[in-house]
């Protein structure tokens, strides 16, 4: 793992124009992920990971607008690069696994057509050579009979085939820059092993930077060097897996580890989460949006955040922590 950053992201914030309002989704998020490095985005559906990756890809909604912060990668801001240049870097040197397979591929097109596209458009494959490479991918993401599934189109193959697919066709050109949004979603155990596997040896052979964004809380301890929480649109704590795990130092993230099934705990000790994520489109937002849910709530909790650094590269956003 390098320790010049492959991605720094820096004070970025995004907001959604709705019919109901301004939404802040995103409030001056803060963090880096290294060459050969892999981190988790976790937190509860929506607190922001999502959203995090979006922006830095370019491929915010219509009613998203970033209002502030910069997406360092290979010297340039991402955040200010044309849809033209971003156009050149999706897809060989950033690249991004969607949530819900079905929706990315394209329906109307055969599945290793897809992946060969990819690997022509951004490779440097030729057209005759690219079918080859094609299954061969489909091969490194153990689909079974690559030969013959390279021919079907997405809607004749299970929820679980199409996220290999669509795995396949991130990992094609080997990018410098990885996003994957629940990668393995809808797929069993054994090949949750196989395609985190997968994803953490091409990241070492080739120092591919990882965002791994997940609820799954045990796969992130297993596959990630730091963990990143967020709520709310904010970066609440940021460790070393181990670290997080052995000592969270935030109320949230606390509430996170307890409210996680673990393979001793039953489901009496599982702690709850109280309350609820606040409305976003209030103009009178806290500075901690946790501290309506927040058991240690005290005075100062009104002030802006201090942002600490306690130990090694473990940051804590908190008036109060544990």
């Amino acid at each position: 793992m390098s320790a010049i950053p492959a991605l720094a992201v820096d004070n970025l914030s995004v907001e959604f124009r709705t019919r109901s309002g301004i939404v802040k989704v995103l409030e001056h998020v803060s963090f880096s992920v290294g060459k050969g490095e892999t981190i988790a985005l976790v937190g509860e559906s929506g607190s922001g990971k999502s959203v995090t990756a979006f922006a830095v890809m370019g491929i915010l909604d219509a009613a998203g607008k970033v209002t502030s912060g910069t997406a360092m990668f290979g010297g340039s801001d991402l955040l200010k690069q044309s849809e033209r240049d971003l156009a050149e870097l999706r897809g060989r040197e950033l690249s991004m696994i969607f949530q819900n397979p079905r929706t990315a591929l394209n329906p109307i097109r055969r599945v290793g057509q897809q992946i060969a596209d990819v690997l022509v458009r951004h490779g440097g494959a030729t057209r005759a050579d690219a079918p080859k490479l094609a299954i061969e991918m489909l091969k490194k993401v153990r689909i079974p009979d690559p030969e013959r599934r390279a021919e079907a189109y997405p809607f004749e193959m299970s929820g679980g085939m199409c996220q290999r697919i669509m795995i396949a066709i991130a990992l094609a050109c080997r990018p410098a820059l990885l996003i994957a949004d629940e990668p393995t979603t809808g797929l069993d155990v054994t090949t949750q092993a196989v395609i985190m596997d997968l994803i953490g040896e091409l990241g070492r052979d080739s120092g591919m930077a990882t965002i791994f964004i997940t609820h799954d809380l045990a796969l992130a301890a297993e596959y990630c060097d730091r963990i990143v929480v967020m709520h709310a649109g904010h970066i609440v704590e940021s460790a070393p897996s181990q670290t997080l795990f052995a000592d969270p130092r935030h109320p949230y993230t606390a509430k996170l580890l307890a409210a996680t099934p673990g393979e001793t705990a039953s489901l009496a000790e599982l702690v709850s989460i109280p309350g609820n994520l606040p409305d976003l489109r209030r103009e009178d937002l806290p500075a901690c949006r946790y501290s309506g849910r927040c058991e240690r709530l005290v005075g100062r909790c009104a002030e802006p955040l201090p942002h600490q650094t306690i130990g090694d590269r473990h940051g804590i956003a908190c008036w109060n922590p544990l």
